[in-house]
C-alpha cells in the first residue's frame, strides 16, 4: 500500500516542483524586466524613502519584494515576519492595488514557497524509496 502512494507521489512532487520553479522563474523576470519600477511606485516601501533601489543590495531587495508579497496576500496577521511587514506597509490597501502588480509577486514567492514544499516531499519520497 506505501508503495503506491510512494509510486504517485514521487512524479507529482517532482512535476509540482519543477512548475513551481518555472512559474518563480517566469514571474521573477516580468517583475525584474517590466514591473518593478511601477510596483515600487504603488507599494511604496519605507526603506525606498532613505536610498534608491539601485543602492541596496539583492538580499535588502529581496526583502522588500517579500514583504510586498507577504501584505499582500496576508493583509491581516500580525504574526511574526507577516506582522511586521503588514506594521512597515501599513499605508498599503491590498484590494486596491491591481492585479497587474500583484501576479509577478504572487508567482515568484508562491512558486518559492509551494516549491520548498514540494522538494521537502519529494527529497523524502526519494529517501522512503531508497530505504
Amino acid at each position: 500500500m506505501f508503495d503506491t502512494i510512494v509510486f504517485y507521489a514521487l512524479p507529482l512532487s517532482f512535476t509540482l516542483l519543477v512548475a513551481c520553479a518555472l512559474t518563480a522563474l517566469v514571474s521573477a523576470g516580468v517583475l525584474f524586466m517590466f514591473r518593478l519600477r511601477i510596483t515600487n511606485q504603488t507599494l511604496k516601501h519605507p526603506y525606498l524613502d532613505k536610498f534608491s533601489w539601485a543602492r541596496f543590495p539583492l538580499t535588502i531587495k529581496v526583502a522588500i519584494l517579500l514583504d510586498y508579497f507577504l501584505r499582500l496576500a496576508f493583509p491581516k496577521s500580525k504574526f511574526w515576519i507577516i506582522g511586521d511587514a503588514n506594521h512597515r506597509l501599513a499605508h498599503v490597501q491590498p484590494e486596491d492595488v491591481s492585479a497587474h502588480i500583484k501576479w509577478p509577486l504572487m508567482g515568484l514567492w508562491g512558486g518559492c514557497f509551494i516549491g520548498l514544499v514540494a522538494m521537502l516531499v519529494l527529497w523524502s519520497m526519494i529517501i522512503i524509496k531508497m530505504v
